[in-house]
């Protein structure tokens, strides 16, 4: 449906790293405008207020670690509201590079159901883009903290 690909680096060993970001609870707590009902290594449930006008509702997140791998990780988030919901699967690699690490990742939007289905795509393709860069500046400056 909708991919997207990038690349972080961090002033950080691998191992800090990884640790961090394969942890699903520190993930989900480093996200700012939600209420976390739930948090553990490994799965974590959120409610937030949608990023899209027509979504009136809140919406209910879940984010589950689907693989873990010394040096990969993989997620699945679902996202519901009255009448919609997403699937999105996102992939983190680490890799050390000139004394800190560079995390190459992947993410693709592959369900969408309800009333996400008539959104055209570059308006679904922008918002997830937006809500990618505030994820990524949130961890990073996590990471700093």
């Amino acid at each position: 449906m909708a991919q997207f690909v990038g690349e972080r680096s961090f002033p950080l060993p691998v191992a800090a790293v990884a640790a961090r970001l394969t942890d699903v609870g520190w993930l989900v707590g480093t996200l700012s405008d939600i209420q976390v009902t739930s948090a553990a290594p490994d799965r974590a449930t959120w409610k937030m207020r949608p990023k899209l006008s027509f979504v009136t509702s809140h919406l209910d997140s879940t984010m589950e670690r689907t693989t873990l791998e010394p040096a990969a990780v993989g997620f699945r988030v679902t996202t519901k509201a009255i009448g919609a919901a997403s699937t999105v699967q996102i992939r983190l690699e680490f890799r050390a590079a000139d004394g800190g690490t560079v995390v190459p990742w992947t993410g693709e939007i592959v369900e969408v159901t309800g009333l996400l289905k008539m959104v055209p795509k570059g308006l679904l393709q922008s918002t997830a883009e937006k809500v990618i860069d505030e994820v990524w500046a949130a961890v990073s400056a996590a990471m700093k903290g």
